[in-house]
């Protein structure tokens, strides 16, 4: 029976940055990480056009900063300069600008394999053991932690088990925990778009009757689509043709970046905002999608996310208790109670403000969005929440 001090079940962006954030401290302490992942990072970054993307709030790249895989990072991420955010066929209309804000950019949009491929490459294996491909099917809880059951029959005991596994953990939900789910009703549908003009670092978060949509600058100047639709007109829009697909479009955002040349394959994701009630327990944490899923037009989840995972690791380096202390992963959970609150409470205000036709609303988000570019402390705050630091300074 093999045993390590801590156990990340997922080896996705979220547990491989954990993994970063531990790596000197485990060294130094002689702490054994697995990584246990069941699909097989590529060992060299494959470019695709299809390629789906994350957009990083300039609070994320102060971490990966700190981390030390910022510049690496950098080689691929599109800066956004503006955000330009609007309802269609009304007045109301508000942009952020990083010059006003007196940063380099309010944010970045970076290929997820681009993100994997840099943090996969910084870890070391002499310090963090890749459990790969394999997968936990079980949990049991023990004494001084917990024992792992792999598909390969195999089991692993750990001080500290990291649950980092996705929004549909069924490891989650095998330990008992509860989660709240609240439909949106919605499907987001996600594709990569070239459109005729330069993009010039713009992103467009653009609010019409039949749902939010999000248009993220990219590489190659491309374009990283977010739109959400009903359900059954999100299932009919995956299917229609190209052609059919980039008039709909076309109408939908406008001529702001001229006509829609391509768009690459289409992915449908069903939208629920989910919350775990529980993230820790004693030799317990829970992380990531598999504590909190968010509608994804307000490009928070990820960033929440990090901030989560850097929090984390800053309480488990700094204590003096053993790994998996009860009281020391409550601390985590209490820093980051307020950001969570914050957070998940702005995604969800905004998408379901921005959602709704009804002429009352419609009326007073055009106003909030006017108020928005007029009134530089209310524009300040929410650029803050954009960049994902609201709540305190990293």
């Amino acid at each position: 029976m093999s045993r390590v001090q801590l156990a990340i079940i997922g080896g996705g962006l979220v547990g491989a940055s954990l993994a970063l954030a531990l790596q000197e401290t485990a060294r130094q302490r002689g702490w054994r990480i697995a990584l246990i992942e069941p699909f097989a990072p590529g060992s060299e970054y494959q470019p695709s056009y299809d390629a789906r993307s994350t957009a990083l709030s300039y609070g994320s790249r102060l971490i990966y900063e700190r981390l030390g895989l910022w510049q690496s990072i950098a080689k691929r991420a599109e800066p956004i300069q503006q955000i330009h955010v609007s309802d269609r066929g009304r007045f109301g209309a508000a942009r952020l600008q990083a010059i006003e804000e007196g940063v380099p950019a309010l944010g970045y949009v970076v290929e997820n394999a681009w993100i994997g491929h840099c943090l996969w490459q910084a870890l070391d294996a002499d310090v963090i053991e890749w459990r790969c491909p394999a997968e936990v099917v079980g949990m049991q809880r023990l004494d001084e932690g917990y024992r792992l059951a792999l598909n390969d029959e195999t089991c692993l005991d750990c001080d500290l088990a990291i649950l980092a596994d996705g929004g549909r953990s069924g490891l989650r939900e095998q330990l008992g925990i509860v989660v709240n789910v609240k439909p949106y009703g919605q499907s987001a549908l996600i594709a990569n778009v070239s459109p005729l003009e330069a993009h010039r670092g713009q992103a467009f978060e653009r609010f019409t009757d039949d749902g939010p949509m999000a248009m993220l600058p990219l590489s190659d100047n491309r374009c990283a689509l977010v739109w959400t639709r009903a359900a059954a007109d999100a299932e009919r829009l995956l299917r229609v043709s190209e052609a059919s697909f980039l008039g709909e479009l076309q109408q939908a955002f406008g001529y702001r970046l001229g006509a829609l040349q391509q768009v690459g394959a289409r992915h449908l994701y069903p939208l629920s905002l989910v919350e775990a009630q529980e993230q820790v327990r004693a030799h317990l944490v829970v992380l990531g999608n598999a504590a909190h899923s968010l509608h994804p037009i307000a490009g928070q989840g990820y960033n929440l996310s990090l901030r989560d995972t850097l929090a984390l690791a800053e309480v488990l380096i700094t204590s003096d208790a053993p790994l998996g202390d009860f009281a020391t992963l409550q601390r985590y959970q209490q820093r980051q109670q307020l950001d969570q609150h914050m957070t998940v409470g702005f995604s969800d205000q905004v998408t379901r403000l921005f959602s709704n036709a009804q002429p009352l609303l419609t009326a007073g988000r055009n106003l909030g969005l006017l108020g928005l570019d007029l009134l530089p402390p209310a524009k300040r705050w929410f650029a803050r929440q954009a960049m994902g630091m609201g709540t305190r300074n990293l």
